[in-house]
C-alpha cells in the first residue's frame, strides 16, 4: 500500500511566484469583535518591495478596519484546491486621490498591467478622484503555503 500524497511546503520564491501569477485573493481584516472580515480583491504584487497593493474606495469597511488595526492577510489560491499562498503583514492606507494625476492616482494607475492601461489617462485619473480611491499597501512580513503533487 502506498502512502497518500501529502502537501509540500512552498519555498519563499515559489510563494512569491504564485502571488505574481494570480490577480485575485481574499483579503482578511479584523472587525472590532476580533472576527475576520473577508473580501475578494484584485491585487498587484511587488516581489522586490514585498508589498501587495489593492485599489478600493475610502468609504469601505476594510479601510476603516485597517486604519484601526493594520494587521491583515491575503489568501491566494493556486492552480488546484490544495495549492495556496498566504501573505501576512501590516497594511497602510493611502490618502484619497484628490487631483487627477497626483501621487496616489499615479500609484493606482501603475497597478494596472501595461496592456490594460487606458490610452487616455486623463478621464481614468478623474474617475479615480470621483470614486475617492485609495491604495491599501500590505507590507508582507510572512509568506506561507502549500502545494499537493499528484501524478496520474
Amino acid at each position: 500500500m502506498t502512502k497518500p500524497a501529502e502537501p509540500r511546503t512552498l519555498s519563499d520564491d515559489a510563494l512569491s511566484e504564485l502571488l505574481g501569477t494570480q490577480q485575485f485573493g481574499t483579503l482578511a481584516t479584523n472587525k472590532r469583535s476580533g472576527h475576520p472580515h473577508l473580501t475578494t480583491m484584485l491585487y498587484s504584487w511587488d516581489a522586490e518591495e514585498r508589498v501587495i497593493r489593492f485599489s478600493t474606495t475610502a468609504d469601505r469597511v476594510k479601510v476603516k478596519q485597517l486604519r484601526r488595526d493594520p494587521r491583515a492577510a491575503v489568501h491566494v489560491p493556486g492552480g488546484d484546491v490544495w495549492s495556496f499562498a498566504v501573505a501576512e503583514g501590516e497594511a497602510e492606507v493611502s490618502e484619497i486621490t484628490t487631483t487627477p494625476g497626483d501621487a496616489v492616482g499615479r500609484e493606482l494607475l501603475a497597478m494596472i498591467p501595461e496592456a490594460a492601461r487606458p490610452q487616455d489617462e486623463g478621464p481614468f485619473l478623474q474617475q479615480l478622484v470621483d470614486e475617492r480611491r485609495v491604495v491599501i499597501r500590505l507590507k508582507v512580513s510572512r509568506l506561507y503555503g502549500t502545494a499537493l503533487d499528484i501524478n496520474g
